[in-house]
């Protein structure tokens, strides 16, 4: 009898014993893992792809899933016979080959894979790339990537893009609703916790781009006012429209699901919101709202939630699924143009993993020789691969003398391909031929001289460059310029100087980092002066600005002096104003001050002064000075204008040709309005019509060569085609948005401001 009462006892300490380790298992295996954002949250082996991966897509994100597990221990769970498989006709290296597992179809041409497969294919650091990246996106929703803007980007080229809901209830009546298929895929990821990006490619997906597919019409006889936009039960059947008719069976009644079921995922469907919702709703559940939340995780379950075993509750056995179906999502969002948009990843990270990524099993490790040697690239903007061929994704990009380590060196029959660790870690591949090996001896010291570190714009000063040790004095180093608007230097250490500033000039070793400087001056000299007016009428009294313009643009000296040949009769200040004293000719002449020599003129004289009564301008036009401007291009003859000044003085139009024109012509820029009394001139004024840059009083494609060809310095403008020519009038010389504005004028789009 106390046997029996010992022997109860036991077993109902064993029971509670196991009760508790379970509970524990159940609540360690829930709380394992652990998420954190940011790259600088990774291991070390991680951060140099995500790195460039965020340099590519700023607004990418990266989470790291700290899975907890040892590396070896997941493999083991994940290498069991049946549990992951490959096709037949894969190569051996792919497959299991032990002795009576070798080739045993698991499934119809589907048989176990390999170790080697198994490692491949989970280890993440393998498939942060642009392309690969896609099987770790989180499918669940996110207040900080999801947004109503990629969900129209998504729906773009669809019937879905940018329309509001309407829909039959099951009497035939349209309901037509305020939202927008955006606004009910967003709140059904809210409702759902699945990513609304992902429900809206997955209605794409299931209905197409026609809001008249039958899965969603509501018209389908026999299941009207029902709606299926994720196609969810839609077996296929021999029944004509079968499939699409039973997906309406389940939107329905959910084919005699319980009524917990029902009223969990909102069937009936008999609105599009619910539809779109509960669909959800029913995606969600199984896997992305249990912690499977990525393509990646769905595959290999090592982060569930659901308080279960790991390693079982697996979407495919397909090995490569996520590898697959993630080049199938990069494709979808490249075409749709959407790479860019708010996305955020989660990478799992496991305990022990091996230094470097795990190699595929396509890559053949006899084509590569054990190597340990230090190289550099020797090309501009070559691509670092993740297998030895072209058809392998791009991780990075390389260029002259940046080093690596070569880890395997290629001895393939055909081409020849290396693999190498870059210095921040990346590992890659890289076709032999852009790869040099280091030298033995190599650069120490770079001296750099010139004659003068100033030089003349135009001119060409050779560089010399001393190398140390004089052993590596024949290695090549490369020269740059930090502005080479400035000055340029050629592979021989020749500079040439194109414009005043200044610029450093670097001379690096292309096979170390041993550099040196120098900063060159380019000076530019005056070559010619302008003036903006050849001859002005003046009357007593009156001040006038004239602008003087130094040649070429980027003179070191720009002063300009100015003088008057009789101050008596006009003088002029230091800024270009001149003020007139009394009747007679002058001559104003503006000089360089870096070369007297340099000089322009401009003749003025100085007239009795007119009384506003015997002169009146419409207050349409502008009066800036001796410049009339604010004509209306579609009135501007002659006799328009003469229309609008009130005078019984004599007017004289001249164009800019000294042509005398007649009522009938066009007046444009540069025509001179003269004002006499007794054939004398009183006052000359100049038109300006803004957008006529060569004066003939119309403003069409000619006037857009005219100022293209000044912009491009084939031919200089005179000063009064370029006030015409500043469009926006900010007082610079005329630009391409001038020339734009003038096109949109032409084209009837914006008229321009006169």
């Amino acid at each position: 009898m106390e046997k029996l009462k010992s022997k109860k006892k036991y077993i109902i300490f064993s029971i509670i014993l196991t009760i508790i380790i379970s509970i524990f298992l159940i609540y360690y295996k829930v709380n394992a893992s652990s998420k954190l954002e940011g790259i600088e949250n990774f291991p070390s082996s991680y951060r140099p792809y995500l790195e460039e991966l965020a340099k590519k897509h700023p607004n990418w994100t990266f989470t790291t899933l700290y899975t907890n597990l040892d590396w070896n221990y997941v493999i083991d769970q994940e290498n069991e016979f049946g549990k992951n498989l490959v096709p037949k006709n894969y190569s051996d290296s792919w497959k299991n080959t032990n002795p009576g597992e070798y080739n045993v179809e698991v499934d119809s041409g589907w048989v176990d894979s390999s170790r080697e497969a198994v490692e491949y294919c989970m280890d993440p650091r393998n498939f942060l790339n642009e392309v690969r990246i896609f099987q770790f996106e989180t499918l669940s929703h996110s207040t900080q990537t999801n947004n109503l803007d990629g969900i129209e980007k998504i729906l773009y080229g669809t019937e879905f893009y940018n329309t509001k809901v309407s829909y039959y209830d099951s009497n035939g009546n349209t309901i037509n609703m305020t939202e927008k298929y955006s606004d009910l895929i967003l709140k059904g990821g809210q409702t759902s916790k699945v990513s609304p990006y992902h429900l809206a490619s997955r209605i794409k997906q299931e209905v197409g781009p026609f809001l008249t597919h039958s899965s969603i019409s509501g018209t389908v006889e026999g299941f009207k006012g029902l709606y299926n936009f994720y196609n969810i039960g839609a077996t296929s059947s021999s029944e004509p429209m079968g499939a699409i008719k039973n997906g309406l069976q389940y939107a329905k009644d959910g084919k005699g699901a319980s009524q917990e079921t029902k009223d969990k995922y909102l069937i009936p469907w008999n609105t599009k919101e619910k539809a779109i919702t509960g669909g959800g709703i029913f995606i969600g559940s199984s896997y992305i709202n249990v912690g499977q939340n990525t393509i990646y995780l769905q595959k290999f379950d090592v982060n569930d939630e659901r308080g279960d075993e790991l390693f079982w509750h697996q979407y495919m056995t397909n090995v490569l699924a996520p590898y697959s179906e993630s080049k199938s999502i990069y494709t979808g969002y490249k075409n749709s143009g959407l790479l860019d948009i708010s996305m955020n990843f989660i990478i799992p990270v496991y305990e022990n993993m091996p230094e470097i990524p795990t190699q595929s099993p396509s890559i053949n490790s006899a084509d590569f020789a054990t190597d340990n040697t230090k190289v550099y690239c020797n090309a501009t903007n070559v691509n670092i691969r993740t297998g030895p061929g072209t058809s392998y994704e791009i991780i990075t990009t390389v260029s002259t003398s940046d080093k690596m380590t070569r880890i395997g060196k290629g001895i393939q029959s055909d081409e020849k391909w290396d693999k190498v660790i870059l210095e921040n870690g990346i590992v890659g591949y890289i076709f032999q031929s852009y790869v040099t090996e280091a030298p033995l001896v190599q650069i120490e010291k770079i001296d750099l001289s010139i004659d003068n570190t100033t030089i003349q714009k135009g001119e060409t000063k050779q560089l010399q460059v001393t190398i140390l040790p004089v052993e590596a004095s024949n290695h090549k180093v490369l020269y740059s310029s930090s502005n080479p608007n400035v000055a340029t230097v050629d592979d021989k250490g020749n500079i040439r100087a194109i414009r005043s500033g200044t610029a450093t000039i670097t001379v690096k070793a292309e096979e170390n980092d041993v550099q040196n400087q120098i900063e060159i001056m380019v000076y530019s000299k005056v070559t010619s002066i302008s003036l903006d007016q050849k001859e002005i009428y003046m009357q007593i009294g009156d001040t006038f600005q004239i602008n003087g313009n130094i040649e070429p643009d980027d003179a070191n000296e720009k002063t300009i002096l100015y003088s008057s040949e009789d101050n008596k009769i006009a003088s002029i200040d230091e800024n270009g104003i001149i003020t007139a004293h009394m009747e007679g000719k002058t001559t104003i002449t503006g000089t360089s001050n870096e070369n007297t020599n340099i000089k322009a003129q401009c003749k003025v004289i100085v007239v009795r002064k007119l009384e506003d009564y015997e002169i009146h301008f419409d207050s349409s036009l502008t009066i800036n000075s001796l410049e009339i401007s604010g004509i209306d291009h579609t009135k501007s003859t002659v006799s328009d204008i003469k229309a609008l000044i009130t005078t019984d003085l004599t007017l004289e139009f001249i164009n800019y040709k000294g042509d005398l024109l007649k009522d009938t012509d066009l007046l444009g820029t540069g025509t001179r309005v003269r004002v006499k009394e007794d054939e004398k001139i009183l006052r000359e004024y100049k038109i300006i019509l803004y957008g006529d840059a060569n004066g003939d009083g119309k403003i069409n494609s000619v006037d857009l060569l005219v100022i293209q060809r000044h912009i491009l310095e084939i031919q200089k403008l005179e000063e009064i085609f370029m006030k015409a020519s500043r469009i926006n009038k900010d007082g610079k010389k005329p630009t391409s948005v001038d020339l734009l504005l003038i096109q949109r004028h032409i084209l009837g789009l914006q008229i321009i401001e006169q």
